[in-house]
């Protein structure tokens, strides 16, 4: 039995347990010979050959070995080394870069409470992992997507872990692999031995609405396979569609793949989760005229931040975006503390204000703006603020 401060390979001294699934265990260690002291911990996964462990087992271990070696991915954890220890019993190890955080997994049992706007963060950044994985040559895929596997980073970024059920070429029809995956998360087709890009989403969707719901994907009710949710969280339409598309039953009428559901995630708009479509329906990103006091109108993460039209042109700016909160940059007393909260808070006020075909309306609407602003607006304000200046050293 392994313990605390034993040494292996002469390298890599174990502190404490991480894992154990009664084949593999997982610690964490400290790399002795690594150049940063800083950066010493090292996650060690140890096989024991023998016993209740099969070929298989030992064939997925070598497999998540091989394909890690050929990962350069900053959301994957770095391959280090991989080693045997013949010592009366057959130890098979995968040194894996550690990465500080907790699993998605650690913070439901906490009961952490996960909102429409954290869930695409999540789901946006799995998804652009995933489209490094699958486009490879050959596609590598993950196969076991769940909370315990995403790791939320002390950097705010999310990190895939666990390749342990890893495939390492293309799914065929007729083609059957070695069946893994958590019930739950993986789809019917995996369970029958086949797996394509597409099983992958349906995991990340099933992991997505566990963390919305707080209930585990098994446990929720099915109705023709599909997953019962939506009366058990407060969503946007359009976010509601696209992880009912992601979840569909049949692997055809899913996303074909992460670059398309992506994109559909972006766009904002909704879309049919049967018969393989991707349409357009009414307009429901946004609740146009829900006033910028709406506290439960959902805003996109991705167009927060400093708008520099809002600031640099607040009297021309908030006519087209219809925050007419912001007619109080005409007051000469508070003009200036208006034109700073524009800035500030401008895009989020101009995104429940009026009716956005999608994100990328928007974006480009403030990107105008912005153009206008330094070109036209920051000449003005500059001879405004010069003038005004000058004014008070004369009048002093």
């Amino acid at each position: 039995m392994l313990q605390a401060e034993q040494i292996l390979q002469e390298r890599y001294q174990v502190q404490r347990q991480l894992g154990n699934n009664g084949i593999r265990q997982t610690w964490l260690a400290t790399d002795l010979q690594a150049s940063d002291a800083e950066n010493s911990l090292v996650v060690v996964k140890l096989l024991a050959f023998g016993g209740t462990v099969q070929w298989d087992d030992l064939k997925l271990f070598e497999r998540e070995a091989q394909i890690l070696k050929q990962l350069n991915h900053p959301r994957i954890p770095r391959y280090i080394d991989y080693f045997c220890i013949d010592d009366r019993t057959l130890w098979f190890g995968l040194v894996q870069e550690y990465i500080p955080g907790e699993s998605l997994k650690e913070q439901l049992i906490v009961s952490k409470r996960f909102t429409e706007k954290r869930v695409r963060k999540i789901a946006i950044e799995v998804l652009n992992i995933l489209m490094h994985l699958h486009e490879l040559n050959p596609g590598v895929l993950h196969r076991d997507i769940k909370p315990s596997n995403l790791i939320w980073g002390e950097d705010n970024h999310i990190y895939l872990v666990d390749f342990g059920a890893v495939q390492d070429k293309a799914a065929k029809e007729g083609v059957t692999f070695t069946i893994v995956g958590t019930y739950g998360y993986a789809p019917m087709e995996q369970f029958g031995g086949r797996a394509v890009p597409a099983s992958d989403l349906y995991a990340l969707g099933a992991t997505l609405i566990h963390l919305l719901t707080g209930i585990s994907p098994c446990d929720l009710p099915q109705q023709d396979l599909r997953l019962q949710f939506t009366e058990r969280v407060n969503l946007s339409p359009s976010f509601i569609s696209w992880l009912q598309k992601l979840t569909e039953p049949a692997p055809e009428q899913r996303f074909a793949s992460a670059s398309q559901a992506l994109n559909a995630l972006k766009s904002g708009l909704a879309v049919k989760s049967a018969k393989n479509q991707l349409l357009p329906l009414k307009e429901v990103t946004n609740n146009s005229g829900c006033g910028i006091n709406n506290y439960t109108e959902t805003v996109p993460e991705e167009i927060l931040g400093w708008n520099w039209g809002a600031f640099l042109l607040p009297w021309l700016w908030l006519w087209t975006n219809q925050v007419w909160f912001g007619l109080f940059c005409f007051v000469p007393q508070i003009g200036w503390i208006m034109a700073i909260a524009l800035g500030a808070k401008g895009n989020e006020w101009a995104w429940k204000s009026r009716q956005w075909r999608s994100i990328e309306h928007f974006k480009a609407h403030q990107r105008g703006w912005a153009i206008a602003g330094v070109l036209i607006g920051a000449p003005i304000s500059i001879a405004l603020w010069t003038w005004a200046l000058t004014a008070l050293k004369s009048a002093l």
